[in-house]
């Protein structure tokens, strides 16, 4: 079966999956562990064997041109872009096209059901072999069409007429009507360093307008000749290529929508002046005649000059071919790859590049409106998250495979983990990595892995089998100390394993030996989940345990500020009240009838107030620690207690502890103390744990850790920018490797009014591997259910503690570096304090060594970690990847919602130590280089002036623009320092499902929802033109839902949804929505419960009316639309990404 064959992929949830004949699951081949749940295995049929693929049809879908299944995403915009010029001259060309030949390289992307108007497909797509050999007769006959050369027209008087096909791609019928950008912060890079590492800064900020002053165009620009490209080895990979047209002109009919763009310019800010810089690419129609094979012959247009304001670059939104559901269409003629372009008439005026352009010689005339890209001809995400979901949601993704590229994280699917471990638990940005560092180096993209140790699995999903070798412990590699895992090969009859990692060979131990079958394979190959599978986990004996000695149950112990803000606003009656019934649902192993965590309690405010809740006491006992500033616990017995024995002393506890601060008027907190009065009480009792701290103030009282306050938004955008996310002082940086070193975590929940220094008091939390919860300005009514619930979620989740993680790799690779919420003491262990379910660590990986395309690369993820029982587990999960010699291969292998993920994180550390700005160029010059390199190596030879875009990267530019206007790279002005250190903090171990909707929101249609049924209605492009005013949206990217109602919803489903007559009337301060008795309440109502449970956080609920105050913080949220602070839109930033790459290809 070929690597990135696509698996058959069967039911969806609901079947169970096979699992293990007679096995007690916990104790694998020894005695059932004492406290451990027996459940047995169910039946386990081995290896599902891959289904054959029947080859997809090749060739073209005849209504657009594209090869099927593979052809480029490209925009021709003539040979030459040049974004500070609107119209176009257009060159003439020969069109003897042909079809693409071979043009079956695996995408993860079908061509499904095209969301938003364009009629579906109902042909499911299926995956093509990627790494089959190119059959020359595979290929479709080729298209003749007759040759021509036209001479051009005569030269253009002045170099202001120069081309910029791109600043009017009308790519179909609609077109934004966001205005241009002012001054965007982009500009071309001046030098192409390597973008590993450090970050420089490669741009100058400005976009800059040629002018004839700079001197000529290079000679290589200024023929308007294609860049050269040397021919592809191979087979082509597949690609995309989308159609444009010259502003100015009616397209020829065509039923796919594809037409001038009918929106009026919107003003913007006037242009910056002009800044010195390299001149940009530009083409003049001067010169002798080309044949240019990807394009239709037009006739040259006449030369005349026209000065003006520059109106911007063109704006527009992009989206993926429509399926093959049309006859072919007049009007185009075929090209070359699939691109196609219409026929174009001589066009009169041209807008100046900047206010102020001299007329040479004929009169201005009045400037024509911009014409825009049609939103609907880029790649559209919508329609890749919906072909996704038609082609691979219906059947089990079977990890058998090696460097099989899983269903995207917005797909529902089913894994049946045959060797490799889950896409649940390990994503890669590819499944095909170059053999050789050079080659690595030439492409950029990062090689990287997202780990998610602990995720949690749909209930039709096997967890992790526990395997118990007995006191020998898990057979391990000799010399690399990797653990026994499906890709070790056993040789001499099965007395030695040779190791996949580092090929040493070593003993198999006599309890562990097993005789080969006549392949190879032992005989209890099926028994064994470290042989068979790739995720599984073994019981660590007493040599993996801190000072040799088994660890006891770990504690929580609950810290609660109770200083005059946290009293008034309610916040502690609420937090007792709740943890009175949370104490009952505190994580336990398997079917335990009781959890074996211990808790405590503190309160604090300018001191701390430690409680005695032994059981044998009547009434709770309060100690007073006033020293804060040499910590320490004033009892031992009764301050950690089992809950079930110390259940009335508690209760009594948590009803006094609000009325014992009722009046308090003391405002001034310490926080310091507070973690290292935690942390001792979890020394002395000789266990690790999880500390809840409820604070709300900026430490400002004398003690260790005090802080001031330094919130100075004069830095934004200064080199001093980055203090605002660095901590004030090294003292929790101190506390912090103390915490980890006793398996002490923090989970942070604030509350502040004010700034309280997120990137200083989170550093604990963030290096002991905790969580952060925000809740600005809590009030009691508005915010108590989403605290409640996080805090509910908080204490429940699966988590192991003491943790430390180490990522072993084949020979060729190594890791290098690592990005997460944990600590590092060496270069290889990651420790974390606790680790969660909803965690990740990435890590990215560099070569040290070439690797072999036989061979392959593979990872091992080894985690070490205490159960929420005190049991000491070793988690392990195992992925093998393919290797390449081909480009093509790599591109053909990428995930780019991984690859997001893996530049957002590094991003978010780079602002550490190097101003924004820098960290922004670099992010755009890694993503140039990238797709740079696909063009260069790649795509087949093509004008210029086309962008394009691998298959399954086409929508790297759009999800890129998304993290650059994030708030920690380009904050509002109501963005609060703390919000941006908070948002870093989280985004650092998100998951790929949780920064794929921060990034870029979901955006549902209410008012389409089918009452009747289960499912969510189809989402929607994010931008204010998919609205109407007649419906109902949600919104939701991961931490807030808004709801929006346009102006002109009928006034039944207002009353339905909101039990009010108006839309005048409808309360923008709800929080929740009105539980009502009709089908359409309960669709929204069931909606919004089934998001809140996809998510690891409870989601804020923010009703928006239309033209209301709060719409102008949903529109930031709309991210294919030009931001407030500057932000490009998608098809602004689509051009600007453009004109990186030719630069780079020039």
């Amino acid at each position: 079966m070929s690597v990135n064959q696509q698996t058959h992929t069967g039911p969806p949830y609901g079947q169970p999956q096979p699992g293990y004949q007679g096995y007690q699951q916990p104790a694998y081949g020894g005695q059932p562990l004492p406290g451990v749940p027996h459940s047995q295995y169910g039946v386990y049929n081995g290896p599902m064997p891959g289904y054959q693929q029947p080859v997809p049809p090749q060739g073209c879908f005849p209504s657009l041109g594209f090869p099927s299944k593979g052809s480029p995403v490209s925009f021709n915009s003539d040979t030459s872009l040049a974004p500070n010029f609107i119209g176009s001259v257009r060159a003439p060309s020969t069109s003897g096209t042909s079809l693409s030949s071979g043009h079956l390289g695996y995408s993860p992307f079908g061509q499904g059901d095209v969301q938003n108007g364009i009629p579906a497909s109902t042909a499911p797509m299926q995956r093509p072999p990627a790494s089959q050999p190119f059959l020359p007769g595979s290929a479709p006959v080729p298209v003749s069409q007759t040759s021509m050369l036209q001479q051009y027209g005569p030269p253009p008087a002045s170099v202001q007429q120069l081309s910029n096909h791109m600043a009017g791609m009308t790519i179909g019928s609609t077109s934004t009507s966001a205005p241009p950008p002012a001054g965007l912060g982009y500009g071309p890079p001046t030098s192409v360093p390597p973008v590993s590492g450090s970050f420089s800064a490669t741009g100058s900020g400005l976009y800059t307008p040629y002018t004839a002053s700079q001197g000529p165009l290079p000679p290589s620009v200024s023929q308007g000749l294609p860049l050269a490209q040397p021919p592809f080895s191979g087979q082509p990979v597949s690609t995309q290529r989308l159609p444009t047209q010259v502003p100015g002109f009616a397209s020829p009919p065509s039923s796919t929508g594809i037409g001038p763009s009918s929106y009026p310019p919107t003003t913007g800010a006037p242009r910056p002046p002009t800044m010195p810089g390299p001149p940009l690419p530009v083409q003049t129609a001067a010169g002798p005649p080309t044949s240019q094979p990807n394009h239709v012959s037009s006739p040259p247009p006449p030369p005349s000059t026209l000065s003006g304001p520059y109106p911007g670059p063109p704006m527009s939104g992009l989206r993926g071919p429509p399926p093959p559901t049309h006859p072919p269409q007049p009007g185009y003629q075929m090209q070359q790859n699939g691109s196609f372009e219409q026929v174009r008439g001589p066009q009169t005026n041209y807008g100046g590049a900047y206010p102020g352009t001299p007329n040479y010689g004929s009169q201005p005339g009045p400037p024509p409106p911009p014409k825009r890209l049609d939103p609907d001809s880029i790649p559209s995400p919508i329609q890749v998250i919906e072909d996704d979901r038609s082609n691979r949601g219906s059947e089990p993704f079977v990890t058998g495979v090696r460097g099989q590229v899983p269903p995207l994280v917005t797909t529902n699917f089913l894994v049946k983990d045959q060797g490799n471990a889950s896409p649940r638990y390990i994503r890669c940005t590819s499944y095909n990595i170059p053999c050789t560092s050079d080659m690595a180096k030439q492409s950029q993209v990062p090689l990287a892995a997202v780990i998610k140790p602990l995720a949690t699995l749909p209930p039709d999903e096997t967890l992790p089998y526990l395997v118990d070798h007995g006191e020998s412990g898990p057979v391990r590699c000799n010399r690399c100390k990797a653990y026994m895992c499906p890709f070790m090969q056993f040789i001499e009859g099965g007395r030695r394993f040779q190791c996949c990692f580092c090929s040493c060979v070593t003993e198999v131990p006599p309890h562990y030996f097993q005789h080969l079958d006549h392949t190879g394979k032992r005989v209890d190959f099926y028994d064994r989940p470290e042989l068979s599978l790739g995720s599984y986990e073994f019981l660590a004996t007493v040599d993996y345990c801190k000072n040799n000695k088994f660890p006891s149950p770990p504690a929580f112990i609950f810290m609660i500020d109770v200083s005059y803000n946290a009293v008034k606003s309610g916040l502690v009656r609420l937090i007792c009240e709740e943890l009175k019934s949370l104490l009952d649902y505190l994580p336990r192993e398997g079917n335990m009838e009781e959890s074996a965590i211990r808790v405590g309690f503190v309160t604090y405010n300018k001191v701390l107030h430690f409680y005695n809740v032994k059981s044998s006491l009547a009434q709770p006992q309060m100690m007073v620690v006033s020293d804060v500033a040499d910590m320490f616990v004033p009892l031992l017995d009764g301050f950690l207690v089992n809950v079930n024995e110390s259940r009335t002393v508690i209760i009594s506890l948590l009803d006094q502890i609000p009325e014992m601060f009722a009046d308090t008027r003391e405002t001034e907190t310490v926080f310091g103390p507070v973690i290292q009065a935690g942390l001792e009480a979890l020394k002395a009792a000789e266990c690790a744990g999880k500390l809840f701290i409820f604070h709300t103030s900026l430490p400002i009282a004398e003690a260790p850790g005090k802080l001031k306050n330094r919130d100075d938004k004069k830095l934004i955008n200064t080199d001093k920018e980055k203090t605002l996310f660095q901590p004030q002082t090294s003292f929790y940086n101190n506390l912090a490797k103390d915490c980890v070193a006793q398996g002490c975590c923090v989970d942070l929940f604030l509350f502040p009014n004010q700034y309280l220094d997120v990137a200083t008091l989170g550093i604990v939390t963030y290096q002991t591997g905790g969580s952060i919860y925000k809740y600005a300005y809590f009030q009691l009514e508005t915010d108590q259910d989403r605290f409640l619930n996080d805090l509910r979620r908080d204490v429940q989740k699966e988590v192991g503690f003491d943790a430390v993680m180490r990522v072993r790799t084949s020979t060729g690779i190594r890791a290098t570096d690592f990005f997460g919420a944990f600590f590092m003491s060496n270069t290889t262990d990651v420790e974390m304090a606790g680790l969660d379910c909803d965690k990740t660590i990435t890590v990215e990986f560099k070569h040290d060594d070439k690797l072999s395309e036989d061979s392959g690369a593979l990872l091992q993820c080894a985690l070490l970690y205490t159960s929420c029982a005190g049991q000491r587990r070793l988690r392990i999960h195992n992925l093998s990847l393919n290797c390449c010699t081909q480009l093509a291969d790599l591109y053909r292998n990428c995930e780019t919602d991984t690859l997001i993920n893996y530049l957002a994180k590094y991003a978010y550390r780079g602002v550490l130590n190097s101003p924004v700005k820098t960290v922004r160029d670099a992010l755009i010059n890694q993503c140039a280089q990238i797709l740079a390199c696909y063009r260069k190596n790649c795509a087949s030879p093509s004008s210029a002036g086309q962008l394009i875009l691998p298959e399954c990267m086409k929508l790297l530019p759009v999800y890129l623009n998304c993290v650059l206007k994030s708030d920690v790279l380009q904050p509002g002005p109501e963005v609060t320092t703390d919000d941006r250190a908070y948002i870093r903090q989280l985004v650092t171990s998100m998951d790929v499902a949780e920064t794929n909707v921060f990034f870029y929101p979901r955006l549902l249609p209410v008012t389409k929802a089918d009452v009747d049924s289960d499912s969510l209605p189809a989402a929607i492009r994010n931008s204010e033109e998919r609205l109407s005013k007649g419906d109902i949206y949600l919104l939701e990217n991961g931490l807030n839902i808004f709801v929006w109602v346009g102006v002109n919803v009928q006034q039944g489903l207002i009353q339905n949804l909101f039990g009010v007559s108006s839309f005048s009337q409808i309360s923008s301060t709800l929080n929740t929505l009105p539980v009502l008795e009709n089908p359409f309440s309960k669709k929204v109502r069931s909606i919004i419960d089934m998001l809140q449970v996809q998510r690891s956080r409870y989601m804020k609920l923010i009703i928006v009316k239309q033209e209301d105050k709060l719409e102008m913080l949903f529109k930031q949220f709309l991210v294919e639309d030009k931001s407030l602070t500057g932000g490009a839109s998608y098809v602004d930033f689509l051009c600007h990404m453009h004109k990186e790459i030719r630069q780079l290809l020039s």
